[in-house]
């Protein structure tokens, strides 16, 4: 007879606030949660279940909130090494300043700018990251697998969102015309990401997407085809739309139609695609979203930075838009991490006469949780807390002077300061604990993102 297989390591938080963020919005004044393995096993009122197996930690949670973990749908990692710059730039000229530096990036710099990137959202929450990296200049060795690598090293779970650019200067474009690949190249790139990453499994920690950058940066062809691609792969889709008038400007100028009729046209709309920004969209834009079940990347600190306006998310999730919250690149929003933009979607959207019940609390908090893993097609697997999914999940200690005269938990969650991250876990495993990191050294990573950002002025000073 076989030798049975070793129990399953259990993990007990009890006397712990809940906000499950499931269909019905549950949430427990003072529940527990009971973790096996890598999954959820049980959540619910009062004390765990009696005669638990194998319980190798048992958590008091008086004091914290557990939530799911949040969940960042659009993020340009390789950005950390350039935050600071151009701070007064709406998009567009934005690009044009830092597009020149950006294509001077090589392996050893963008590693050490996702590990930056990386390390501020994990130690503030974030249990599932991504990223769109769109930026291979040529002879700038493996970028994806330098983004990866970092992202398993953290301990998250991670989509890399392959991205590429093949529309230059030369061509009408934005970026220079050595920042971009061709054609043929770019899909090539694109199908060995795939080919030799992605993970459809149901508990996977690296995933895909194929991600053109732009309209103003690709062409119609890479749309086109990246569309066929993306579905002959079976992997999901990402870009930027709709996020400046410029940018409505330029399509209606070049193609005779605006954004979103333009992705359709391309193949661009469907329950496999997200798209970043979404800011200026009317009321047909928002239709034909909830009709394809398009997804949407809400980034609001990057939005107003680059002051293009407020997205009509409210009226998204009204008409039935799947839509979840996004960092953006750190050098248009260089705190970094995503409590930010909880806060932050929740204020923005409130803005002008008579919004104050715009969105809420608990809305924020499902943008950057369950909204999140929608977007990802992953809403079975993590951005709740329920049996059987996965054990991604934060309790945040909310009985400091910062939140303690805060009666509502989710309240002062959200409206909050950042509250400190007592404990989270990815797959089962801590990644943060007592506010910390555990999976990196987060010294080391801030002087090899200051070497590494030096370096690249230098060289882009140089060029």
């Amino acid at each position: 007879m076989a030798p049975s297989a070793d129990p399953v390591s259990r993990i007990v938080i009890e006397n712990v606030a809940i906000a499950t963020v499931d269909a019905h919005d549950t949430e427990y004044a003072s529940g527990h949660l009971v973790v096996a393995g890598n999954r959820i096993e049980s959540i619910g009122a009062g004390p765990a279940p009696q005669g638990l197996q194998n319980v190798v930690r048992r958590i008091d949670g008086t004091g914290h909130l557990a939530t799911p973990g949040l969940i960042n749908t659009h993020h340009h990692f390789y950005q950390w090494i350039t935050r600071g710059m151009a701070t007064d730039h709406n998009l567009f000229d934005w690009l044009v300043a830092l597009y020149p530096t950006w294509a001077r990036i090589d392996e050893p710099m963008v590693r050490a700018a996702a590990q930056g990137s990386l390390a501020m959202m994990a130690r503030g929450g974030v249990t599932t990251a991504m990223d769109h990296h769109y930026v291979y200049p040529r002879g700038s060795g493996d970028l994806s697998g330098a983004i990866i690598g970092a992202a398993r090293d953290m301990g998250v779970r991670f989509t890399l969102a392959r991205g590429s650019m093949d529309r230059s200067v030369k061509d009408g474009g934005l970026p220079p015309d050595f920042a971009v690949e061709t054609l043929d190249g770019a899909l090539a790139g694109t199908e060995a990401t795939i080919d030799a990453h992605h993970d459809a499994s149901f508990d996977s920690m690296t995933q895909i997407a194929a991600a053109p950058c732009s309209p103003f940066s690709i062409s119609t062809e890479l749309l086109r085809q990246g569309a066929e691609l993306a579905r002959r792969k079976g992997v999901r889709m990402h870009t930027h739309g709709s996020e400046t008038v410029e940018e409505e400007k330029f399509c209606h100028e070049l193609f005779g139609m605006g954004p979103t009729e333009y992705f359709e046209s391309t193949g661009w709309l469907g329950d496999d695609v997200w798209m970043a920004h979404c800011v200026h969209m009317n009321d047909s834009d928002i239709a034909a979203f909830a009709r394809t079940g398009t997804g949407v990347a809400h980034c609001p600190s990057s939005n107003a930075r680059l002051a293009a306006g407020i997205a009509r998310v409210p009226d998204m999730l009204a008409a039935g838009v799947s839509v979840g919250l996004g960092v953006d690149g750190t050098a248009s929003n260089e705190s970094g991490e995503l409590h930010t933009e909880l806060r932050n979607a929740l204020l923005i959207n409130r803005l002008g006469a008579h919004r104050e019940k715009a969105l809420d609390a608990r809305q924020a908090l499902r943008l950057g949780t369950h909204g999140g893993a929608r977007v990802l097609g992953r809403a079975d697997q993590i951005g709740s807390l329920e049996p059987g999914k996965l054990a991604d999940l934060v309790l945040w200690k909310l009985d400091t002077l910062a939140h303690a005269s805060i009666a509502d938990p989710v309240t002062a969650l959200v409206f909050g300061a950042a509250a400190p991250v007592t404990l989270s876990l990815v797959d089962g495993k801590p990644v943060v604990e007592d506010n910390h990191l555990i999976t990196a050294d987060e010294d080391a990573i801030a002087r090899a993102t200051r070497d590494e950002a030096r370096r690249l002025a230098r060289i882009a000073a140089g060029a």
